[in-house]
């Protein structure tokens, strides 16, 4: 079992800045993948970034390459999401996931864990 928690979320304004974190406890796997995932109201929870934990691979959408960046602190066993150049498009909850094994997967139903969620608001 995998237990995540995300953090770091909030209000912030257009072409800011935020940094989002999730814990994990239970495994410190190396062969596993670990991603972030959005759900804006009314919309379907879409991919984001995912990383492998390995050998750190990245891979990101569309819509947030070259703002976003997605990184693993292998000691305190947290996964972390770079926010630059916040837009009000990317207002949603965000979800860390994980699951065991080594290649990128971008769809949800691939992840076995979730996080709670943390809420991003960009607004002026």
């Amino acid at each position: 079992q995998v237990q995540l928690a995300e953090s770091g979320g909030g209000l912030v304004q257009p072409g800011g800045s935020l940094k989002l974190s999730c814990t994990a406890a239970g495994s410190r796997s190396s062969s596993r993948t670990m991603g972030w995932y959005r759900q804006a109201p009314g919309k379907e929870r879409e991919f984001v970034s995912v990383v492998t934990w390995g050998n750190g691979y990245t891979y990101y959408s569309n819509s947030v390459k070259g703002r976003f960046t997605i990184s693993g602190d292998n000691v305190k066993n947290t996964l972390y999401l770079q926010m630059n150049d916040l837009k009000p498009e990317d207002t949603a909850v965000y979800y860390c996931a994980a699951r065991i094994g080594s290649t990128i997967r971008t769809n949800k139903a691939a992840y076995d864990y979730w996080g709670q969620g943390t809420q991003v608001t960009v607004s002026s």
